[in-house]
Parts: C-alpha cells; structure tokens; sequence
C-alpha cells in the first residue's frame, strides 16, 4: 500500500497530476548494486524519484579506531580494507602521512616501485567501474573485458608483495621487500599490449551502444560549481570539469621533480577533464585516466633506479633486513625490538596530514602522535565518504532504472563509507 512520505530533502518536482501520496522503496542491501551493504530508501511518485535518503551501510567496521590500538607498520592491514578493489593505493597513502609525521626522505628506487603500484591499483580501480558500467545496465561482455585484465594485476601485486588481495606490502620508510628480477618488464608488458586492447574493446562495445550512450548522458548531472561546493575531487570533479589532481597540484613521489635523486623531472601526463558532468563523462575520464596511469608507469618502469628500497637514516623506523634476522643475532634483536616491545618504534610528538590522489579522488590521512608506539588519532578523508553524500541530489528527477548507473558513476566503495 503506498504511504505518505515525507523526506527531509528540498524537492522542487511537482507531484504527477492526480496523484497525492508518495511510494517509499527500501533500494538495498539485497540489491547486487549496492554490494549489499548500501541502504537506500526512495520516495517516489509512480517511476520518479523525489528524494532519497541513504543509510551509509552495515559493516560496523571501526577502521579508524582500530588505527589507536595498531602500531604505524601493523595498521597497513586495516587501511587497505577500507578501499579492497585497489588496497596498495591505501597503504602508501597511509604509510606517506606517517613518513610525514617522523620527517623520512623515500629513497628513489621507492618512490618509483610505489609510483607503478599506485598508477596499477588506479588501472584496477577503474576497470572495474568501467566493466561495471556496463554490468548495470544489462551488459556483461564489458565487464570481462576489463575483469580479465585485472587478473593480471593481481598477478603483479603477487609477484612483488607475495600476497595476491591484500599485500600489506608499505613500510615506514620503505617497502616490505624489493621487487624480484625481471618485475618490471613484466608491468612493461601489462601496461602495453594487455590494456590498450582491452580499452579499444570496451569502446567499441559501449561508446557506440545506443542503449548504453542514452542510459548515460544527462544521467546524475552535477556542475562545476557544485562539485566543487560539495568538496568532490577524483574522476567525479574532474568530469564536472573541476581542474584538480593532486599528482600535479601537489606533487609527490615521481609526480615531483627530482625523483630519481639524479635531477629527473616529474613523469610527464595528461589530467583528463570532461565538461557534461553525467554518467557518461565520469565513464570517459575513466577511460583516459587508465590511459595516462599506462603512459606513467612506462616512463618509470622503463628506468626503474637501482639502490635500496628503505630509506636507512635513521634506523629508528625501519625494520632489519630479513637476511640480517635470520643469520644474525644483532638483526633479531633489532627486530625483536621493533616488534614485540615498547622499545621501539615511537614517532616524534606532532601531527600530519597527507593525501594521495588515488582513483577515486583525494584519500588522506589524519595522524597524531603522542609519542607513543601506536596513532593517538588516526583520521581518514575517504573520497568514496565525501562523494557520496551528493548521491541523493544526483537522483531527484530521474527514475528507479537510473540508480545502478549513477551510484556506480561515483564508485562508491562500502567500506570507505562505514566509519
């Protein structure tokens, strides 16, 4: 039976003539859309949607709660939860606040294994939107072509870290280990004859798809000036045609000159930005975006720089070799330290904060110390959090079939949204 309903949210729809009553629809958490996690409860007036309130979600997870209670080298498991399409974007983030925090200079051969992780999770991350855009609307092909390729990833991350998922592979200060031999020309090869192909076949399935090219444009539009008023950032501004990309504007890593230590410039790419501010133009920044992230993982793969992968100026905050621990007893108690005492590793009294322009936008990190061998504070900007509360403003208007579309073109991820 319908019932009068209410929402909270401004409206200035007319109600459909003769009708006088509001439909309420639970959206969520079955639904596969919302990863079953996502509430969303619509008001509408026979296939219209008037309003929307969301419920964030169901994981109870305490992410950042959990970061007081772990050491800065054990909290990597946790942060990489938070974002598990691309959980090594998480752990450099994380650990490039705490080296923040403590004043550690990356090596170069660091900096460089981080940079092609980090462009390699952001190819992760939008594959799967871009094969799920698909997916939404009733196309499966599109989402293989671009699952298919992260496979592959998967197998990259293996090979490095050891761990296929979630491969806890940032230190403070450095990397868990080095990358084996023969690594990079394996990322060379991804990143040139694996995903070019896959992007062409996705383009021609979709961008010349009647059904997918109306599904999408005006779909969820949001301008310029109120993207940048609800704080978006990521590939949802930038299709709103908000100019800003952390990698350049605030440049870290090989996005920063001098990364190789021998007066390299900053890799050099594109920031794709589109003007439409639909679902249809967050889908096309995408596809450049895995595009350029290729074209600067070439140019630091193809020079990757030798060298140590920790930095080993102050042996406070790093751990010992794994050779020193297992053939000496000076390097197991270094690491007995470390480790399981409170002798250890305890950062300056301060605080820092650092972001990452990951694949869906800026993910900082809010740290405070009080000395201590665990986070007083440990605080995260989330961007899937901060993204989503536009969510109910994008739907008003539009019709039960447009949710899936939209809410994917903001590539909500649950996790990041459960505080």
């Amino acid at each position: 039976m319908p019932v009068s309903y209410d929402l909270p949210l401004p409206t200035t729809l007319e109600r459909e003539e003769g009708s006088d009553e509001r439909w309420v629809l639970n959206f969520g958490p079955q639904h596969p859309a919302t990863h079953t996690t996502l509430r969303l409860m619509l008001a509408l007036e026979g296939e219209r949607i008037v309003g929307c309130t969301p419920d964030i979600g169901f994981l109870h997870s305490g992410f950042e709660k959990l970061g007081e209670h772990l050491d800065y080298n054990q909290y990597v498991v946790i942060v990489e939860r938070m974002n598990y399409v691309c959980p090594v974007s998480n752990d450099i983030a994380w650990h490039m606040a705490v080296e923040k925090l403590c004043g550690i200079e990356l090596t170069p051969r660091c900096k460089a294994i981080r940079t092609v992780l980090a462009e390699l999770g952001r190819i992760q991350d939008h594959l799967l939107n871009i094969g799920v855009s698909g997916l939404d609307l009733g196309g499966f092909t599109a989402f293989l072509y671009g699952f298919n390729e992260r496979e592959i990833i998967y197998d990259l991350v293996e090979a490095i870290s050891g761990s296929r998922f979630h491969p806890s592979y940032t230190r403070v200060g450095g990397l868990a280990q080095d990358a084996p031999p023969g690594w990079a020309e394996r990322v060379l090869d991804f990143v040139r004859n694996r995903v070019p192909p896959a992007l062409r076949d996705v383009e021609t399935l979709l961008l010349r798809n009647r059904i997918f090219i109306e599904r999408t444009k005006g779909i969820g539009y949001i301008g310029h000036d109120d993207a940048i008023n609800w704080s978006l950032t990521g590939p949802v501004a930038r299709a709103s045609g908000v100019r800003r990309d952390l990698r350049k504007d605030e440049p870290y890593l090989c996005y920063a000159d001098n990364w190789d230590g021998q007066g390299a410039p900053a890799v050099d790419f594109r920031v794709p930005i589109a003007h439409g501010g639909d679902v249809y133009a967050r889908f096309l920044v995408r596809l450049e975006e895995v595009r350029q992230a290729c074209r600067i993982i070439e140019q630091v793969a193809e020079r990757l720089p030798e060298g140590p992968i920790n930095a080993g100026a102050d042996e406070r905050y790093m751990l010992p070799d794994k050779r020193e621990v297992y053939f000496s007893i000076e390097g197991l108690i270094h690491h007995f330290e470390k480790v399981m005492t409170n002798r250890g590793f305890q950062p300056p009294v301060g605080e820092a904060y650092f972001a990452n322009e990951t694949a869906n936008g800026e993910l900082g990190y809010y740290v405070v110390s009080d000395g201590g061998r665990t986070p007083w504070r440990a605080r995260t900007r989330p961007p899937s959090f901060i993204n989503y509360q536009v969510f109910p403003k994008l739907l008003v208007g539009h019709q039960i079939s447009d949710v899936p579309a939209v809410l994917n073109s903001l590539n909500i991820i649950a996790a990041e949204l459960d505080r």
